[in-house]
């Protein structure tokens, strides 16, 4: 997408800091996970963590890589120009897909937080996007979410970095937000963190459809719904239950094809 700086020598794991390779294996996991579960498109989609100790530059997957393909080495380092900093092993090769850098930009511009962004194009979140009264408080995982979603109107691909004040106006103080007509969105303090947002809205947006189409709907009154969301809000001040969560997804990986790892 843009100009890629000269990188220094060695192999990445060597040229990067131990907290910014670590951030990068669990960045490479998470684009595994959603490959193992389906949530991929392709070529397209996206997920990027910021690099610890620059806050200017995040990480984000090389443009024409499938995500099972995703390691560690391969991800691409950015900064908020959109200047590839660092292309990984692909070096000079490397490329970034210009939509994914304006919606991940946005965020990690606005959002401090914010150390994660993932971002999906599944059948089931592109059908809750397309519903005039988006995401409903009809299962336990999807109260998580209730009064705590944002919801951005689609202006068409996101190519337009004039769209990131707009995207970051709506998303506001939420952890996940519905991208009208397109798809679905959400933030962490944590790889870990992002990855069980996306896994909770994900499985709201596919027994919601689920359930339309099996008969007449009962929803919790109001007051028992935001009972239920405050006890996610309790639940997600602590990390420990993302990190074991996550943890335990990357030792199955790790039993199938640790590869990302590399």
């Amino acid at each position: 997408m843009g100009q890629t700086m000269k990188a220094a020598g060695g192999s990445v794991r060597e040229r990067v800091s131990a907290a910014e390779w670590e951030v990068r294996v669990d960045l490479a996991a998470c684009y595994r996970l959603f490959a193992r579960y389906g949530w991929d498109d392709g070529i397209f989609t996206h997920n990027s963590a910021r690099v610890p100790g620059n806050e200017d530059h995040f990480l984000l997957n090389p443009y024409g890589l499938m995500f099972h393909e995703i390691t560690a080495s391969n991800l691409v380092k950015v900064d908020m120009d959109g200047t590839i900093v660092d292309g990984g092993e692909l070096g000079q090769d490397a490329d970034v897909i210009k939509a994914g850098f304006t919606i991940h930009s946005a965020v990690h511009m606005s959002r401090e937080d914010a150390k994660c962004v993932t971002h999906t194009h599944t059948i089931a979140g592109m059908a809750i996007s397309a519903q005039k009264g988006g995401l409903l408080p009809l299962t336990q995982k999807s109260m998580r979410f209730y009064n705590r979603l944002a919801y951005h109107d689609y202006e068409g691909i996101a190519n337009d970095l004039d769209e990131r004040e707009r995207l970051v106006a709506d998303l506001g103080p939420h952890k996940a937000m519905v991208l009208k007509n397109h798809g679905l969105l959400t933030t962490g303090g944590t790889v870990a963190e992002a990855f069980s947002q996306m896994r909770y809205l994900q499985h709201s947006c596919e027994s919601q459809i689920a359930a339309q189409a099996g008969g007449e709907l009962t929803m919790p009154p109001p007051e028992v719904c935001e009972h239920a969301a405050s006890q996610f809000d309790n639940l997600g001040g602590n990390q420990r239950g993302n990190d074991a969560g996550f943890a335990a997804l990357k030792r199955m990986l790790d039993q199938e094809n640790n590869t990302y790892a590399t």
